[in-house]
């Protein structure tokens, strides 16, 4: 399938099972729908998704409360990942979704109508934890060159920190020093390769952790 019109046919197919009338090309609106008195349902297609095919949709729900975007079935890597994520937006919007697989076969994944999402308490609790634990607002205008700070990384910043004045130091001695209460288990892991294992218990800055310290500001405040 090369082109949008290459869509009519599998969606008029399966339209006309379901008993409608259909007729493509219909004022602005790409496939027209009906049934008996019901409202018209509307159908916009598209090879791919893209901003223009919403704001069409969206246009066509002046009209009717009962439109579709159709659009050819995604295929490749990401192919998973964006029919979920505009999915999701078609049910946020308000509108149904089509796909169409190149056999023609048409897979409808959403039928349009009010959405209301559910509150996720576990997310909400960690995006809270994760705002009370940052310190300052380092990422103000977005990320840095270097990326974004986050809480994890304002740790391992604080307890290199206190290695490159104190040296060689007990996983409970930096946690003392920098308030840091996972200060061993965060050096033991390594995740940002800035530490290494003098002795049991024991860790030092690595070459890592030095430029780590010079290339991240450690500019917010702190004692």
């Amino acid at each position: 399938m090369d082109r949008e019109q290459d869509l009519y046919p599998p969606v008029k197919a399966l339209l006309e099972g379901q008993g409608y009338t259909v007729k493509g090309e219909i004022g602005a609106a790409d496939v027209v729908a009906r049934r008996a008195d019901e409202p018209p349902v509307i159908v916009e297609l598209k090879l791919r998704f893209s901003l223009t095919l919403f704001h069409q949709a969206i246009a066509r729900m002046s009209v009717s409360d009962l439109v579709y975007v159709a659009v050819l079935r995604p295929k490749g890597r990401s192919a998973r990942r964006s029919l979920k994520d505009n999915l999701s937006l078609c049910r946020r919007l308000g509108l149904g979704l089509m796909t169409v697989r190149p056999d023609g076969r048409v897979d409808v994944h959403c039928d349009p109508g009010p959405y209301r999402p559910r509150k996720s308490k576990v997310r909400q609790t960690r995006l809270l934890r994760e705002f009370d634990r940052l310190e300052g607002d380092p990422n103000a205008g977005g990320a840095t060159r270097h990326g974004i700070v986050t809480a994890y990384r304002q740790d391992a910043l604080r307890c290199a920190a206190h290695l490159a004045g104190a040296g060689p130091c007990k996983g409970a001695d930096v946690a003392a020093a920098t308030g840091v209460a996972t200060a061993t288990r965060l050096m033991r892991d390594n995740h940002y390769g800035w530490f290494h294992k003098v002795s049991t218990g024991v860790y030092d800055l690595s070459e890592t952790g030095q430029e780590g310290l010079k290339h991240w500001a450690y500019s917010w405040d702190h004692e």
